[in-house]
């Protein structure tokens, strides 16, 4: 994987943009009902920035980064090398992504559509909002659900089978930005097949045929290139093993 273009933040500095990127998030967290020096202070260091697709944003890398996806889908990942990254994880509209400083790695988002999001220095920004006890609430929240299901997929890297960690995958993108019709969850994928393969450790042969053996189990139908209908939601929770989260 190539090291895509990069956008500074506040590129390019699209007034629209920044007004949507904040509304949203004071939808998320209900900003808008803080003290006006607090919404001051977030409004001053938020950096909204515009993403096209299989483009990367580059964040504050010489500090931590809290990051509001506004609208779109992203991949976290990490650059070994100028030309090697490691997909660590998939995010969407209305996540909460925290992206840490460049050490011995360098982290960036990378667009998967086209995206906006919202950049926050970690560190100033929960400073701002020290005295703001319901969004410190949902912040800690947001981590360890983050933490929790970061240990889960530690495990399946280190225990589950290629299939299940494949089935465990749409389980969760089920979840995540399935629609449910009757017993079935329909969902387009906006990563590739390699992007699932990077993130789950396998190759992109292995995770064709996993997908292959799904489809002829009678477990999903897979229709052009992102999209899967889950025809039995629990039969491929089954295959995915335990701590998998049902849809």
């Amino acid at each position: 994987m190539n090291r895509p273009d990069i956008l500074s933040p506040g590129e390019p500095e699209i007034d629209a943009v920044t007004a949507q990127c904040f509304v949203r998030f004071e939808e998320a967290f209900g900003t808008r009902g803080f003290a006006w020096d607090v919404q001051a202070q977030i409004m001053s260091l938020g950096k909204a920035i515009e993403i096209g697709k299989g483009k990367s944003a580059a964040i504050f890398s010489d500090e931590d980064s809290l990051v509001f996806l506004a609208e779109g889908a992203c991949k976290l990942v990490a650059w070994a090398a100028l030309d090697r990254a490691q997909v660590l994880s998939f995010h969407f509209a209305g996540d909460l992504v925290s992206v840490p400083a460049r050490a011995e790695h360098e982290y960036g988002l990378i667009a998967l559509t086209p995206s906006q999001i919202l950049s926050f220095p970690t560190r100033r920004f929960l400073q701002a909002v020290n005295e703001e006890s319901k969004l410190l609430v949902e912040l800690h929240r947001r981590t360890d659900a983050a933490l929790a299901e970061c240990r889960d997929d530690s495990v399946g890297l280190g225990r589950k089978t290629a299939q299940e960690r494949v089935a465990r995958l749409l389980m969760q993108m089920a979840g995540r930005i399935g629609v449910a019709s009757d017993n079935e969850v329909l969902i387009e994928l906006p990563m590739s097949r390699g992007d699932i393969a990077d993130s789950l450790g396998l190759t992109i042969e292995t995770v064709s045929r996993q997908f292959g053996e799904l489809r002829d189990a009678g477990l999903i139908e897979t229709g052009g290139r992102s999209g899967v209908r889950v025809l039995d939601p629990e039969a491929l929770l089954q295959r995915a093993g335990p701590t998998c989260p049902r849809v």
